[in-house]
């Protein structure tokens, strides 16, 4: 790109398409269903780890329906007994004060009891129970987490690296950590092939991609950092067969974060190597969600580098249409697996692993 820097062209969900084959298939003969671990879904669906998005009563509607939700445990949930009356003030925030707001309500600490209180609720409905950490909390909460008894474990930062270096404190020992844990991890963002790979020799059982926040980020204006997603998932894909071949068999799933705000995305995700994808805005706008239209992320409350905004998404209907349909609209901000079904029947693909295969162009 000039005298002393060379560069990489990087695409974006937008500037690639999927290719029909000669072969199309009935959408009723098509599976989306997902498995991690010893666990199916109905669908390739994770909830971003979001407090607009995820309450204890939102993450168990979206496991009745086949997903899996992640309930933020550094979030509003675990900081108040009952964190109606924050919800409200956030809502009621203007914008001038919404960051400086958010950062005062969440200078609330975390109690270790409403961790426990809050995964209960949600094993005691009978779905698969997950919550989410950032790597800076996770040693001095993953005892009241694990104590809880969760089914899935997840440590989701900005970007996570394998071998994080620090003079101030002991950082945490991704490999060790992991290895010493009965459930299975998933751990990101990363975004490049050689980032992915180290998280993966952790024992990580899924690499989150992207940095996520998408519709509420602020992260590229502000620390200058971006990874267009479908090249970054091609990567991180790389890296899984590459490990798959270094560990004897072992397979690592490639989850999208980020970037996935209509379902033509969540197509380009999977076709790009993706097996599942983590959904934050889009999910914000079902009328379950405990943010009623509004959606941030932890990343907005930073108490020294913000690097996100709270973001008025508005709702498009309950979480069941949202996912499943119908669809009232052409925008792909709804019937988002009936989507999925329909491209991969387009496609002639019966099923996800299949779909992973199907032929790519640069669209623009």
């Amino acid at each position: 790109m000039g005298l002393t820097k060379r560069a990489v062209r990087a695409y974006s969900f937008d500037d690639v398409a999927v290719i029909p084959s000669r072969r199309t298939r009935d959408p009723e003969d098509v599976s989306i269903e997902w498995k991690i671990d010893a666990f199916t879904f109905r669908s390739p669906v994770i909830a971003a780890p979001m407090d607009s998005v995820m309450s204890p009563a939102s993450a168990i509607a979206l496991g009745k329906l086949g997903g899996l939700g992640v309930l933020n445990l550094e979030g509003l949930w675990t900081r108040y007994e009952d964190p109606t009356k924050a919800y409200k003030e956030i809502a009621s925030l203007s914008e001038e004060e919404a960051t400086r707001g958010l950062q005062r309500i969440y200078a609330e600490p975390i109690k270790p009891e409403l961790i426990t209180l809050r995964l209960a609720e949600i094993r005691d409905a009978g779905v698969p129970v997950a919550g989410a950490l950032s790597p800076q909390r996770t040693h001095e909460f993953s005892e009241a987490v694990l104590g809880a008894g969760v089914d899935l474990f997840v440590i989701r930062g900005t970007t996570v690296s394998a071998e994080h270096v620090s003079k101030n404190r002991e950082p945490l020992n991704l490999k060790e950590f992991i290895y010493q844990l009965d459930v299975p991890v998933i751990v990101g963002g990363a975004a490049t092939y050689t980032a992915a790979l180290h998280l993966m020799r952790t024992g990580a059982a899924g690499v989150l991609v992207g940095f996520g926040g998408g519709a509420a980020s602020s992260t590229r204006a502000s620390l200058g950092i971006h990874a267009p997603m479908a090249t970054a998932i091609s990567d991180v894909a790389s890296a899984r067969r590459e490990y798959l071949d270094e560990s004897g068999g072992r397979y690592v799933h490639v989850i999208a974060d980020g970037g996935l705000g209509r379902s033509g995305d969540i197509v380009a995700a999977i076709a790009t190597g993706a097996d599942a994808v983590m959904l934050g805005s889009t999910l914000a706008r079902a009328a379950e969600a405990p943010g009623q239209g509004w959606h941030w992320g932890p990343e907005a409350h930073h108490a020294t580098m913000p690097r996100g905004y709270r973001a008025w998404v508005g709702q498009d209907g309950p979480l069941d249409e949202v996912l499943y349909g119908p669809a009232h609209s052409a925008d792909g901000r709804t019937n988002l697996m009936g989507a999925l079904r329909h491209s991969m029947a387009t496609c002639g693909y019966s099923d996800l692993k299949e779909f992973q295969r199907v032929e790519i162009v640069v669209s623009r």
